[in-house]
């Protein structure tokens, strides 16, 4: 049976009897020549005529939401299968799979997702696998749900987008990872959880009705995630939302001002949500939280896409 090639809720690209990734009947319309400067053997860039090509790059922008429109996908890369090494981790992600199958009562709970990172970094994750390195990028981050490594669901790509600055060619990079879940377990923000709570617990989620984060622990992170596709992007909109400042991150452009998103988000708000924002504000304005635990709380409770827009619409009046 052909393997699957829609991203749906469930195996995304997945044969549901072999785990496969993207069978081997797209290889032939693969270039084998490297682009976008990412180095060694690691990936192997797609054509724009090939439908794999197409499902990547429209999963990827339907999840841009206002943005989507102003963003121009410059290259998607596949993890090559040509390595040895790589195959193995194909193969031992469908052991994985199937372990996880018969923990659960045969789901796996398979999962795609986004993972934000320089080129440099993304390169190392596909060669090498993840480390402590990218472990250590969430240990201090208040906003972090638990310490492990986090990834944004695969229909909410414009969070993810915003974390990282452009290289030096004005691109930012996008790693689409396959995901074993199993059981997942709700981690609160600015946990300090390291693994599960206990033994019927596989992951993490930050709501389990609705997730939009999902987080391995370090323990099964080169187990439980298996690099699929390079999503390289040009979005001259996003350049000053990153989350290091500014409204979403320090801005290299103008951004909207704390002030004025305060007169303008009691329109955009229910009641419960603008009453923990003006209680955050208050305590800011009275030195009891930093602006950056803010800009967290902000981003929680009112949404990167809700700021977002925000942010583009007042940008546009100006």
């Amino acid at each position: 049976m052909a393997a699957q090639v829609e991203i749906d809720d469930q195996e995304s690209f997945t044969n549901s009897d072999h785990g496969e990734i993207i069978d081997d009947s797209f290889s032939d319309n693969a270039d084998s020549r490297l682009a976008g400067n990412f180095t060694g053997d690691s990936t192997v860039l797609l054509r724009e005529d090939n439908h794999e090509y197409d499902v990547i790059k429209n999963c990827f922008l339907s999840g841009m939401g206002p943005f989507a429109g102003e963003t121009t996908v410059v290259a998607v890369r596949k993890n090559s299968t040509e390595r040895v090494t790589t195959k193995a981790k194909f193969a031992a992600s469908v052991v994985f799979t199937e372990a996880m199958k018969r923990k659960n009562g045969g789901n796996a709970n398979v999962r795609y997702g986004w993972y934000s990172g320089s080129k440099e970094e993304i390169d190392d994750i596909i060669s090498y696998g993840f480390s402590s390195r990218e472990i250590e990028k969430f240990e201090n981050d208040n906003g972090s749900h638990g310490v492990g490594i986090h990834l944004i669901h695969h229909k909410c790509s414009l969070a993810a987008a915003i974390v990282e600055e452009d290289d030096e060619e004005g691109l930012k990079h996008l790693l689409l990872c396959r995901l074993i879940l199993g059981k997942p377990e709700q981690i609160s923000s600015g946990s300090n959880q390291s693994y599960p709570s206990s033994v019927q617990y596989d992951s993490g989620v930050d709501n389990l009705e609705n997730p939009r984060k999902y987080v391995i622990w370090s323990c099964n992170m080169n187990s439980y995630i298996l690099p699929s596709h390079v999503v390289s992007f040009r979005s001259p909109r996003l350049r000053g939302l990153t989350r290091d400042g500014g409204v979403l991150g320090r801005a290299r452009s103008p951004c909207v001002s704390l002030s004025l998103l305060m007169s303008i988000l009691p329109n955009s708000l229910d009641p419960p949500r603008l009453n923990v924002i003006l209680t955050a504000y208050d305590d800011f304005r009275k030195r009891k939280l930093k602006r950056e635990q803010l800009v967290r709380k902000m981003r929680e409770v009112v949404g990167d896409e809700l700021l977002l827009d925000i942010i583009k619409n007042q940008r546009d009046k100006d």
